[in-house]
């Protein structure tokens, strides 16, 4: 224990003293660190594409006429086609954890590429059979789970600290584009083939391929986690990666080599094998049940079920239903500017916790003014085209919304939860919290069109008061992280405030076990 008390002051130390200059990075250094995040977050572009793209095609008459079914199975066929998806990708989160430790991160995401393609392939057949569209949705979502685990580890272990932030936000932004791709691919087909062909349902279904396989081949590209390979005792290999992500050699890439080899044989010593039981002690449990947390108050904002079910909720404002769906492509356009933006300009300039708290009361503000709204204006009848004062205000306030979120609750818990876990539980931290994100994404998914159908302007009432509890929450229990390696905030208590000035004492310097 004393070596490994050793081994911690020195990696805290040597981050503490290091001039803040000597780690910035390269031109090609950054470019190449751009690339692998952009590589990786095409499991980001896939999650959009997929969760945007199911809600359009269900509404259309050639798919429902294929699958032979009506408005009267419409409720349950939406749910499970969305349900399912993520009841797969839950499941997946928890063989992606032991797989990614053994084989690394780049197989695992080229295993979970193949693993989506054969469930998008079956989805694009015409099998006129929703028991086998079902299976094939549960297929693409072990696939898709697999790579929500892995991406932001790999990103987070790859980035300096100084862009570490941005390049994790990747994944909600080309999130948002894949959402604004599959809007528009919906309200697309819907206008220009007739709905008596496949192909109006096909095509857009058939596209998932497209990023699939990006995400997959772009593998070959990129190397290894150089945490991962150290943890392996992979050294030559660490080294070689390290030095390709930083396109530099020089003494301070040197010394960061060393502070990540002394942080991973620290944790690496701390015990002789990892239980799942070291999970609940202290230090560790408060950051699992952090990330446990986050992924759940994102999906309990509201915001994912409006990107699953959008059409459905501008119905409720507009009451026409080819309005809907352009309100809901303006919607995905909206999400793709707000995400850019954040990440682009603001994602390492704003104090992470300050963002989480603020955008939750934000969010809150809009979902209960929308509920307002929408109680005491009701939508016009279906065949009124026009949109009345009170529906083009309650659109303003969900657009508004959207931007919050993006500027939120949507990019920032993806890279926060991946760099507050310490290399040694950071597979099945982040797996415990990414499983969060998808077990309450297939829990809301599943209830959003029952809430729709059944509560109607409630349901906006709903999330703005989940908004306000999470708002609550993160204040009291958040802690920031911006600007620390990733061993330094492994080597801190976890609690609420800023790391960054309130380091532990080294006589009470914190065991990362």
């Amino acid at each position: 224990m004393e070596e490994t008390q050793l081994l911690l002051r020195r990696t805290s130390e040597s981050e503490q003293s290091r001039p803040t200059t000597e780690m910035k990075g390269t031109t090609l250094g950054n470019i190449r660190a751009y690339w692998l995040g952009s590589v990786v977050c095409m499991g980001g572009f896939l999650f959009g594409y997929d969760s945007g793209i199911v809600g359009g095609v269900l509404t259309l008459e050639s798919f429902q006429t294929d699958y032979r079914y009506g408005s009267n199975n419409q409720t349950r066929t939406n749910s499970l086609s969305v349900g399912l998806q993520q009841l797969g990708a839950f499941v997946a989160c928890f063989v992606a954890w032991p797989l990614t430790d053994k084989l690394g991160r780049k197989k695992i995401l080229m295993l979970s590429s193949f693993v989506f393609c054969i469930g998008a392939i079956i989805q694009t057949i015409n099998t006129h059979s929703l028991a086998a569209f079902y299976l094939a949705r549960l297929i693409s979502g072990v696939g898709l789970g697999v790579a929500t685990v892995v991406v932001p580890m790999f990103n987070s272990e790859m980035m300096p600290k100084e862009i570490r932030a941005q390049v994790g936000s990747f994944f909600q932004w080309f999130y948002t584009f894949g959402i604004f791709m599959s809007y528009w691919v919906d309200y697309g087909v819907a206008r220009g083939i007739a709905n008596t062909e496949p192909a109006q349902w096909q095509i857009p279904i058939g596209l998932q391929l497209a990023p699939a396989a990006l995400l997959g081949l772009g593998m070959l590209t990129v190397k290894e986690s150089t945490r991962w390979l150290t943890k392996k005792g992979r050294h030559e290999e660490a080294w070689e990666s390290l030095q390709w992500i930083r396109a530099d050699s020089s003494q301070a890439t040197v010394d960061e080599m060393e502070e990540i080899r002394f942080g991973v044989e620290a944790e690496t010593l701390a015990t002789e094998g990892f239980q799942l039981k070291e999970l609940l002690q202290r230090e560790n449990f408060k950051r699992v049940l952090a990330a446990f947390a986050i992924f759940t108050a994102q999906q309990a904002t509201g915001a994912t079920a409006f990107a699953y079910f959008g059409s459905q909720y501008f119905k409720l404002i507009v009451g026409n239903e080819e309005q809907s769906l352009l309100l809901t492509a303006i919607f995905g356009a909206v999400k793709v500017v707000a995400c850019g933006v954040f990440v682009l300009w603001f994602s390492e300039r704003l104090s992470r916790r300050q963002v989480l708290v603020g955008g939750a009361a934000s969010m809150a503000a809009c979902q209960i003014a929308t509920a307002a709204v929408v109680k005491n204006f009701p939508a016009p009848a279906p065949e009124d085209s026009s949109v009345v004062p009170s529906g083009i205000a309650t659109i303003a306030l969900i657009y508004l919304f959207v931007i919050i979120y993006n500027f939120s609750w949507g990019p920032m818990p993806w890279p926060y939860v991946s760099e507050i876990f310490s290399t040694r539980i950071r597979e099945p931290g982040v797996a415990i919290g990414v499983a969060s994100q998808w077990l309450f994404n297939f829990v809301f998914s599943l209830t959003t069109p029952y809430m729709i159908d059944n509560m109607g302007w409630a349901t906006f009432l709903l999330w703005g008061i989940f908004d306000v509890v999470i708002a609550i929450l993160a204040f009291g229990f958040l802690t920031e992280t911006r600007g620390l390696s990733l061993e330094t905030i492994a080597n801190q208590r976890f609690k609420a405030g800023d790391l960054s000035k309130d380091r532990a004492p080294k006589s009470e310097h914190v065991d990362v076990v």
